[in-house]
């Protein structure tokens, strides 16, 4: 039972895929048979072609037609396409339905590409959902029992056991733990929280277990919010789409009408025959569908796709390639895009009797036995160094860690922990850590107590180690490219603290800062650029990120630690991380653009021409199919130039 509902699932998923496909091959075959002589084959291949390939355009066209009294370019294919067939079978010249069928197979590949476009908001929000857990562990009369979030009530208590997703937004009642909430809010380190403070659904808990008290509806969430910001965003269409589709629709009337004439009026005002002014219509109905001027958009921008992926940039359709090249302003989150996302030691300062050996040592011995990310973060600095690990470590959450190494209590903690332990903090040492906090790093104080029963007050200190998150190599050399390129506005948008931002943005060349955001803070902003600039891209890594990165013109996503949300709604994915693949990627919509210009003018240029030739009555139905064809597989040619 198992394959045919995959293959069921397959078919109806790809169905327009499917669809090319198949007309494809009935095409290739009703050809064959046809240049072998098989006339009733041909006959027979050909027509189920048409079907199969041109049913979807003409649902679609037809639809238009009786539901909107429009006309499109999907029903004047058809029609094109009806025609040529027609006035094959009537002149027994069979090569027309040939042509007629080709134009058919290039609409349902369109029709392809669009489809798998439009799967992607689907995803998205199925990607969202997956971040919080289907059910909570509610507490009640004082046994645990689970139920589903849709059930959860305002005043319910959940319990929430260590490495565990928040399964909903609430007040903490009892307990203490770190939370991962860079999802959702940005922030780099993880955040300690206890009694009273709040949590959000889909943040990861650390070390504790936390009672919370669930105070808003679960529909209400913070990441159900980020979810209907994505469905929203995404179901704007731009003003080129409309753009597009409006022209599209003129195009189409004034071509069919113009059919309509020509099939009619010629007999009564110049004296034609019949035969010939049908003749005339059917071959101006060839020479004036668009494909030429379909084709002249379409391979060029499959190109730069395909030398885009081959340089570890996936652009996820190609309206986006055209876009980036029209970018002015461009929105940076931090933490995961300009930063690696990786808390990492920054630097160690011993006081003058110690090395930074020594401090690293020390400190190592005791957060060894610790889970937090600070923790871990000192011993992967001191894994080449000669240390052994402390025993009797006690841990006090929010403050620091003591523990005994070599016979001595090592203390590592804040300032105000360490404070308990030692005569004084020296003053110097002071001065340099705040300067460092000032810039947004993390100050851990490193201590030592001569004996473990040493009293309080008798140890003293060793230095103090910086903890940041460290900025990309290549992001300030980024930046200046991106300046040099033309951008009028580069902004760095993150839920960090404004000590922590304005030290990353000064780093790397950025002037505005926009700091402490929710993820519809971040959408606002955007909101804002475009209404200035017009044209924004947003470049981030987060589930916060997903709304600003779905409202932006040009969404791109860091492709390695980018969250699954992120890479979903984004239009861009910079594969390797690499940010200085934003400029190429500039670089190549630019370049698009200018060749699907020349593209237009020349498909124009030759559907002008053939249609003076038609009427002056100097070119006949397969000399139009030729100079039809024949301008298509130029402008395709020139578009595929982007594959250098």
């Amino acid at each position: 039972m198992l394959y045919p509902q995959r293959f069921t699932q397959f078919t109806r998923e790809h169905a327009d895929t499917l669809a090319a496909l198949l007309c494809g091959l009935l095409l290739f075959l009703g050809w064959f048979a046809l240049h072998l002589g098989w006339l009733g084959l041909a006959l027979l291949l050909l027509p189920a072609a048409y079907l199969i390939g041109g049913y979807e355009s003409a649902r679609e066209g037809l639809t238009t037609l009786f539901k909107e009294k429009e006309l499109d370019v999907d029903l004047l294919m058809i029609v094109a396409a009806i025609g040529a067939a027609s006035l094959g079978l009537w002149r027994r010249e069979y090569h027309l339905i040939i042509d007629g069928a080709i134009l058919i197979l290039i609409f349902a590949i369109s029709g392809a590409l669009e489809g798998y476009a439009m799967q992607r908001t689907e995803r998205s929000i199925r990607s969202l959902m997956s971040l919080t857990p289907d059910t909570a562990r509610v507490l009640h009369q004082g046994r645990e029992a689970e139920v589903s979030i849709s059930q959860l009530k305002v005043g319910d208590e959940i319990v929430v056991k260590p490495g565990e997703l928040i399964p909903t937004d609430g007040i903490i009642l009892s307990g203490y733990s770190t939370l991962n909430q860079a999802a959702i809010t940005g922030e780099s380190l993880p955040v300690e929280k206890t009694v009273g403070a709040e949590v959000f659904a889909g943040t990861l808990n650390g070390y504790g277990a936390l009672q919370i008290k669930v105070h808003k509806p679960a529909q209400s969430s913070l990441i159900q919010r980020v979810i209907r910001l994505v469905e929203q965003a995404q179901t704007e269409a731009p003003p080129s789409q409309e753009f597009i589709d409006r022209f599209e629709k003129g195009y189409a009337k004034v071509i069919v009408v113009a059919g309509i004439l020509l099939a009619t009026l010629p007999p009564f005002l110049w004296g034609w025959d019949w035969e010939t002014t049908i003749y005339r219509a059917l071959t101006f109905l060839v020479v004036a569908s668009p494909c030429a001027l379909m084709a002249a958009i379409m391979p060029t921008l499959l190109s730069g796709i395909a030398n885009g992926a081959r340089q570890g940039i996936l652009f996820k359709n190609g309206a986006q390639l055209e876009k980036i090249g029209k970018v002015r302003a461009i929105a940076f989150d931090k933490t995961g895009t300009l930063t690696t996302g990786q808390v990492q030691v920054f630097q160690v300062i011993p006081v003058s009797e110690y090395t930074q050996g020594n401090v690293l040592k020390a400190a190592a011995s005791v957060e060894s036995s610790s889970e937090h990310p600070i923790g871990k973060a000192i011993v992967q600095a001191a894994g080449d160094l000669d240390w052994v690990g402390a025993v009797q470590v006690q841990a006090i959450p929010g403050q620091g860690i003591v523990g005994i190494a070599q016979e001595q209590q090592i203390i590592v903690g804040n300032a105000v922990f360490v404070q308990q332990y030692v005569t004084n903090l020296p003053e110097e040492l002071r001065e340099m850590a705040q300067s460092l906090e000032q810039e947004g790093k993390t100050v851990v104080w490193v201590a030592k107590n001569p004996t473990p029963l040493a009293r309080r007050g008798a140890g003293e200190v060793m230095g103090v180690i910086a903890i940041a998150d460290e900025v990309r190599s290549q992001a300030a050399a980024t930046i200046t490219r991106l300046k040099k390129l033309g951008i009028e506005q580069i902004v760095m948008l993150t839920g960090d603290n404004e000590e922590t931002a304005h030290s990353v943005a000064k780093a790397v060349g950025i002037d505005r800062v926009y700091a402490q955001l929710l993820p519809e803070d971040k959408l606002d902003v955007i909101r804002r650029l475009q209404q200035q600039y017009q044209t924004v891209a947003m470049v981030g890594d987060g589930i916060n990120d997903a709304p600003a990165l779905a409202q932006a013109s040009v969404g791109i996503a860091m492709g390695i630690s980018g969250s699954d949300v992120a890479l979903e709604t984004a239009d861009i994915v910079l594969m390797a991380d690499r940010l200085e693949k934003i400029a190429v990627a500039m670089h190549l919509g630019r370049r698009s653009q200018a060749i699907v210009k020349q593209n237009i003018f020349v498909a124009l240029g030759f559907i002008m021409l053939l249609l003076v030739g038609n009427f002056l009555g100097n070119i006949n139905l397969p000399i139009g199919v030729i100079g039809h064809e024949g301008s298509t597989v130029l402008v395709t040619l020139s578009g595929l130039r982007l594959l250098k």
